[in-house]
């Protein structure tokens, strides 16, 4: 089956963190009208999904219901105090009047494309307003309010599930290792950049992801951490991902997959010092639709309206099996020759040995 479903509401594009702030929900407009333009909805096995807001015991699976409380309060008067819930107004999560509703509504869609996946009626379901895996259990994190591809792994693994989270965002996915850093139920890998930011001269957020990073107790060995370094190319990426996500997946043996598709990776993106390209992105998500289990596929991170535009329109089209106009891709990509080629490839080969040797044996 090839079936792949597309989650969209204009709701979930339309409200504003605040003027100055990078994440802006309306580059999925963007994508959808793209994918639109390119007749991808138009195909036979094709489906455009409407999300359903996520219920309060769905996002209590992840969040104490203190900090849910304080989220809605947040929604109904923004001006208030909650920055022990980590939103402030000039900080990285700023309350907004209606946050609750329209977060409800961003992880209502990745549980609706987990239900359809799940169900059989599809292979693989995507929502580009999802991917919010900063956000902890008691404070808003990173842009993110309610971490919904944790609440999914979560309720996947409550089922007796075997989940396997990849998460290809130039950020660390804190927040899902976090719920799950105990369990050897939720299999997660990340891919990020790590260290310290070259022009900031401060470390690169959220700071966490290194490779010693494995889990503990029944988790040991499965929180697996690729930590790239800056200025990783499209070329060593793509070697970087190949020798740990496909292999561990093999051997992991899960009955999901969840991915976290975040294209703030990508060369042109204003907050990260990666150099990913859209050719290297479409090898990547090849790899990952060739897994032969159902596939619940997420957005994430993208500052660059017009990567967003362009790689996820490209990432959905591979769910469908649809070919990939040249529209999509980047003219001329970065990449490195030379002694800065050698000093890459050195740095991520210590990165991809780093995570080798961290998962269960």
């Amino acid at each position: 089956m090839t079936a792949a479903g597309f989650v969209w509401d204009p709701r979930v594009a339309a409200h504003v963190y605040r003027e100055d702030h990078p994440l802006k929900p309306k580059r999925l407009i963007g994508v959808h009208d793209t994918l639109e333009r390119l007749g991808a909805f138009a195909r036979p096995d094709a489906r455009v999904l409407t999300p359903r807001a996520a219920t309060r015991a769905e996002i209590e699976r992840i969040h104490d219901s203190d900090y849910v409380g304080a989220v809605m309060e947040a929604s109904r008067d923004p001006d208030g105090e909650y920055s022990e819930w980590g939103l402030s107004p000039w900080r990285d999560t700023p309350p907004f009047a209606g946050m609750h509703e329209v977060s409800l509504l961003t992880t209502g869609g990745t549980l609706c494309a987990m239900e359809e996946v799940m169900s059989g009626r599809l292979r693989v379901a995507f929502n580009g307003s999802g991917g919010l895996h900063h956000a902890m259990r008691r404070r808003a994190s990173g842009f993110c309010i309610y971490n919904d591809p944790a609440i999914v792994c979560g309720l996947l693994a409550d089922r007796g599930l075997k989940v396997a989270y990849v998460d290809i965002d130039a950020h660390h996915g804190d927040g899902v290792q976090a719920a799950f850093y105990d369990t050897d139920r939720v299999l997660t890998i990340s891919l990020h950049q790590y260290g310290i930011m070259p022009d900031l001269r401060r470390p690169f957020f959220p700071g966490t992801g290194a490779a010693d990073e494995r889990g503990r107790g029944k988790g040991a060995g499965y929180s697996i951490n690729v930590a790239l370094p800056a200025y990783t190319d499209g070329v060593a990426y793509v070697r970087a991902f190949d020798a740990v996500v496909p292999p561990l997946l093999e051997r992991y043996r899960p009955d999901v997959l969840v991915t976290q598709q975040g294209i703030d990776s990508h060369f042109d993106d204003p907050l990260t010092h990666l150099m990913v390209s859209t050719q290297a992105r479409e090898h990547v998500v090849r790899r990952l639709a060739a897994t032969a289990v159902p596939w619940v596929a997420m957005g994430g991170g993208g500052y660059s309206l017009d990567a967003v535009r362009r790689a996820w329109s490209m990432e959905f089209l591979i769910m469908l099996g649809a070919p990939i106009p040249a529209e999509l891709h980047d003219a001329d990509p970065p990449e490195w020759s030379g002694d800065r080629r050698a000093q890459v490839d050195a740095a991520v080969d210590a990165a991809i040995a780093g995570a080798v040797d961290a998962a269960w044996t």
